[in-house]
């Protein structure tokens, strides 16, 4: 990657509708000249405090405070030995905070760091938030979730459906404060591409939004509108945690400037039946002919035999290949684990289940605020709405995302404002708000 290459970014961080305070932290650092640049590069972080109401804000903003300012002052190392120190002296703040105060015992956050530079790309990861890449049509899980679930799941000893029936989701295995060393995941560097985007989010962002969802929207938007779809759909969706997204796109290489080499894409595993399939069913056909003419020359056992193999051998890739696509074998369920390569890959092409999604959504949600009175933009929301329903009608999909993101964004400011009034009315008794207040809906 050059420095010449721009990055646009967003970053949005929504507290939820049922905690009473944002555990959640991001930082961005982007070097502002070619010298930090070529020293450092862009730095972006996501980080989601755990412990309880001001302990994870806490260790939170101690990792996004401590990470950044230590990467920079590493210059003897080289970027990925300066991140990782950069990490544990992050851990090594927290857990020394947390021995100081008795309450903050154990406190602890997750944190995902990526930094783009020179090299391409590299990500230090400890805890279940998460780092995508989206290349084209597909989007890519970079980090491994420290979970109970993907723990059990790299060991092999219990199948996945047990895992994900029976093991909870939010048991973190791996997180910075609670013990005085820490193992950190490394991963990358890997080659970056024009249009490539990185998405880093906490868990109650991907707890809530699918894989292929978050591939569609981040393809389809500008960063900024992006994020804020994806933390809308998180709090549509019930938003029981904090919600936390950063996106960062990389920009064209400069036409003056050597275009860099591109790696061509691995497949998917999704094709992986692709070259088996042919080859059972010639092996299938081969055994029904070779079992037909033993039959014919009074050698009927063995010609059964050989039919019933054949038989065999079709009715077990069926079963493979229905089992793959209940458990996700493109990454929905069972994660990859393969050292340097995404761990789990999913589609990221925008679909009609996807839309129409969004216009039920978006239906409901206008319904409710006729209903009970929100106070909305009304005239802006009509125009946007009118031409997401047009879009829709005439199968343009990547338009009517585009219209049905922003009607339904106008629509959840009426939700905000409902719940900035309760919150006022808690603190402070019934007074009304009004003003610059009124105008903000944003739910901080």
């Amino acid at each position: 990657m050059y420095w010449e290459q721009k990055v646009e970014y967003a970053a949005l961080s929504d507290i939820g509708f049922r905690r009473h305070n944002n555990q959640d932290a991001y930082a961005v650092q982007i070097a502002g000249n070619r010298d930090l640049w070529n020293e450092r590069g862009h730095l972006f972080l996501v980080a989601d405090g755990m412990g309880g109401h001001a302990v994870g804000e806490l260790a939170s903003k101690i990792a996004a405070d401590v990470i950044p300012h230590t990467y920079h002052k590493l210059p003897d190392l080289s970027a990925d030995e300066a991140l990782k120190a950069a990490v544990l002296a992050g851990n090594a703040s927290i857990n020394a905070r947390g021995e100081m105060n008795r309450d903050f015992t154990r406190m602890g956050t997750t944190c995902t760091t990526l930094v783009l530079n020179s090299q391409g790309v590299i990500i230090a990861h400890v805890g279940d938030s998460r780092a995508y890449r989206v290349r084209g049509d597909r989007i890519e899980q970079l980090t491994f979730d420290h979970s109970l679930q993907w723990e059990l799941l790299r060991q092999g000893k219990m199948a996945p459906e047990e895992i994900f029936r029976r093991e909870p989701r939010n048991v973190i295995t791996r997180s910075l404060g609670p013990s005085p060393k820490v193992q950190v995941d490394m991963e990358g560097p890997y080659p970056t591409r024009p249009a490539d985007v990185y998405v880093l989010c906490s868990d109650g962002l991907s707890t809530l939004v699918r894989d292929e969802e978050i591939g569609s929207a981040v393809r389809e938007l500008p960063p900024a509108e992006a994020c804020r779809l994806l933390v809308d759909l998180a709090n549509l969706r019930g938003g029981p945690d904090n919600i936390t997204v950063l996106i960062a796109r990389v920009g064209a290489i400069p036409p003056e400037l050597p275009q860099e080499y591109l790696d061509s894409p691995k497949p998917s595993r999704g094709s992986q039946f692709g070259w088996i399939l042919p080859i059972t069913l010639l092996f299938a056909g081969v055994a029904f002919i070779a079992g037909h003419l033993l039959t014919q020359f009074d050698h009927p056992l063995a010609g059964f035999l050989i039919q019933a193999l054949g038989i065999l051998a079709v009715g077990t890739l069926l079963f493979l290949s229905v089992r793959s696509k209940r458990l996700g074998w493109d990454g929905a369920a069972l994660p990859r684990i393969a050292p340097g390569t995404p761990y789990r890959t999913s589609s990221a092409r925008t679909t009609p289940a996807f839309v129409n999604e969004l216009a039920s959504l978006e239906y409901h949600l206008q319904r409710s605020a006729i209903e009970e009175g929100w106070s909305i933009e009304w005239s802006q929301h009509s125009q946007v709405f009118e031409s997401a329903k047009a879009a829709l009608a005439e199968k343009r999909y990547s338009e009517a995302l585009h219209d049905f993101a922003r009607a339904i964004h106008i629509l959840m400011g009426g939700i905000h404002l409902i719940r900035k009034q309760r919150d006022q009315v808690t603190r402070w008794g019934s007074r009304p708000i009004v003003g610059k207040e009124a105008a903000e809906p944003n739910g901080k």
